[in-house]
């Protein structure tokens, strides 16, 4: 029995090397192994410029990388795993600077002590803090007060006594800031938009719509402004006189 279409006798993908830049397929991968083994160097400067062209045409998008031809030829080196000795028009990259890791971030610890306010606040309090002028600082400190409202109201869903957002500025800015406390906030309500009231807009300009395209006077029907079917009209008015027939 043949054994030609056993599955140990197919190819793989899991079977061959990996590819090193999978945008490029296999086919130009196989191509650069064979450049690498060619025995001079005048053959491998030649096929590889005709393999930089094949690349630069299967990638387009890279012709608007700046200097696209210079990235095809790291890409060439990379392929090549670094192997490959050809005259280049630009300097050979090297394996470290091409694999290099970057450095860990950090992760943002930072403490809040009110969080429905956010660190934003804290901010504003500190800036707030270090302005001179007694007038523009008032007004600082007023804009915060009424944003910390706002932000309140997003949070709890519910109405806020201005003395306790007072109380709160004074605790944030370690008694720094101070409003007086005969002063009245923006008001603000939080109040969400259900589903029933966006149908019901939705709804109402239909109607309106509606309105506009029914026109004036009897039922809204459409007018007819063709003055052609008028004249016609008319003439067929007139040719029928007194409804008698003419011998």
């Amino acid at each position: 029995m043949a054994l030609e279409n056993t599955p140990a006798n197919f190819d793989y993908n899991s079977t061959r090397n990996k590819l090193i830049l999978s945008e490029y397929g296999r086919n130009v991968q196989n191509m650069v192994k064979y450049i690498v083994a060619l025995p001079t160097k005048e053959e491998r400067n030649r096929y590889a410029q005709v393999v930089i062209d094949l690349m630069g045409f299967l990638n387009p998008h890279l012709r608007d990388v700046a200097d696209f031809k210079h990235k095809l030829w790291d890409h060439l080196h990379i392929i090549s795993n670094f192997q490959i000795d050809v005259d280049s028009p630009y300097p050979k990259p090297t394996e470290e600077a091409i694999h290099i890791k970057p450095e860990p971030l950090r992760y943002p610890n930072q403490r809040i002590r009110y969080k429905h306010y956010g660190k934003t606040i804290e901010m504003m309090i500190e800036k707030a803090k270090s302005i001179e002028e007694p007038e523009r600082r008032k007004h600082m400190v007023q804009a915060i007060a009424n944003f910390m409202k706002m932000a309140y109201v997003q949070w709890n869903k519910d109405s806020v006594a201005d003395e306790t957002i007072l109380a709160d500025l004074v605790a944030l800015s370690k008694g720094e800031l101070k409003v007086d406390e005969t002063i009245n906030l923006n008001k603000v309500e939080y109040r969400p938009q259900t589903h029933t009231q966006n149908n019901n807009n939705n709804r109402g300009g239909r109607t309106s719509n509606q309105s506009n395209r029914g026109g004036s006077g009897g039922g809204g029907g459409r007018t007819n402004n063709n003055p052609r079917n008028n004249n016609n009209q008319n003439n067929r008015n007139r040719n029928s006189g007194g409804g008698g027939k003419k011998y």
